[in-house]
């Protein structure tokens, strides 16, 4: 090998620095890098395409790079790809993948496919730290959170088999999978920016919604950053002593707060913003649970009620309404002038459906 490229990888070894993640290093940190090698500044915008817009998984994918180089980087930095780990599909056409980490961890993410779009369900944590009480994340502990290339990997990942499989590229994505998307703030975001970006995915981010259960500080923060995606809050529950119940969250961050926070998020971005509510038998599913929905409804400036049914898990009790209730709920929002939509549930049968995924083994 060149000497010139010998040299950095050999001073790392003798420092004992730790492989740099080479998707952490922006365009000026790469020119830097091959600059110091007495290398072209060009290369730096090779390698950089190769990592965002070509979607390498590794360097031996880089073919415009010569062996020597490729070895080189390979030497000097780290490439933690995720790969998958297992696919299943669906009676109803939705598919649910799990991708492992570099470090052994699952984490899962889902298409799900209809006639006018193709969404990405995708996570931003390994397990999840918030223990709502009706999802199986909550019942796992939270390993980590995941980087921002992580983050976009699910998304390379899951387009490419949305176009393999519906010839189709996503429309959508939704951070509505494991974990917390706001108590992995700084991640999210990047991951998004990368996302949206014209040299990544070029996704536009009124396409993309992040789904919270409701971090005020943070819901805050999203409109000093004057984000451009959609923010769904899962409420779930229209007062503080059941939302307390199944959403241990509320003790911190209760409903006053969250609809403060709602509410300067709007006036400073203009974002939609949609309230998800989960329907549980004898639980939130009467009238009286229907106005305190709508008295919370018309305290924000929100676009859309989504109704969601209930999918059963191994470890909770709740149970889903009968039809009639459901019914009965959705015509006493309607008829109080409530935008709310039923989402019937997608990919039940293989645990793929909202409150479901839980890396389960032997899939």
């Amino acid at each position: 090998m060149n000497e010139k490229y010998r040299s950095y990888g050999y001073l790392c070894r003798l420092m004992k620095f730790e492989k740099k993640n080479i998707r952490h290093l922006g365009i000026a940190e790469l020119e830097q890098y091959f600059e110091s090698l007495g290398d072209k500044k060009f290369r730096a915008r090779q390698v950089y395409e190769w990592l965002w817009q070509k979607h390498a998984r590794n360097f031996e994918e880089m073919t415009n790079l010569s062996k020597e180089l490729r070895n080189q980087l390979a030497e000097n930095f780290s490439f933690p790809a995720l790969t998958l780990d297992a696919t299943q599909y669906s009676a109803d056409g939705t598919i649910k993948n799990r991708f492992r980490t570099f470090d052994g961890h699952l984490v899962e993410g889902v298409l799900i496919p209809t006639d006018e779009r193709k969404t990405a369900c995708i996570s931003s944590q390994i397990g999840c730290s918030l223990s709502c009480k009706f999802c199986a994340t909550g019942y796992m502990d939270r390993k980590r959170n995941l980087d921002y290339d992580e983050i976009f990997d699910e998304v390379v990942m899951i387009n490419r088999q949305s176009e393999k499989t519906f010839d189709k590229k996503l429309s959508n994505i939704v951070f509505m999978g494991m974990g917390e998307p706001l108590l992995n703030y700084n991640n999210t975001l990047k991951a998004i920016e990368r996302i949206s970006s014209a040299d990544g995915l070029g996704i536009s981010p009124k396409r993309i919604t992040v789904s919270t259960a409701g971090v005020s500080k943070m819901i805050r923060q999203l409109g000093e950053d004057k984000v451009k995606f959609k923010l769904a809050l899962s409420l779930h529950a229209a007062n503080d002593m059941k939302r307390h119940e199944i959403m241990p969250i509320n003790d911190t961050n209760n409903i006053k707060s969250l609809i403060d926070a709602l509410n300067h998020f709007y006036k400073q971005t203009g974002n939609e913003i949609t309230f998800e509510y989960i329907l549980f038998q004898n639980f939130n599913d009467s009238l009286k649970d229907a106005d305190e929905l709508i008295k919370i409804y018309r305290q924000v400036p929100a676009d859309l009620v989504n109704i969601i049914e209930y999918n059963p898990i191994d470890a909770a009790e709740f149970a889903k309404p009968d039809e009639a209730t459901v019914k009965n709920f959705m015509n006493h929002l309607e008829k109080n002038k409530v935008n709310a939509r039923l989402r019937r549930s997608r990919g039940k049968d293989i645990d793929a459906a909202c409150g479901q995924l839980a890396n389960k083994e032997g899939q």
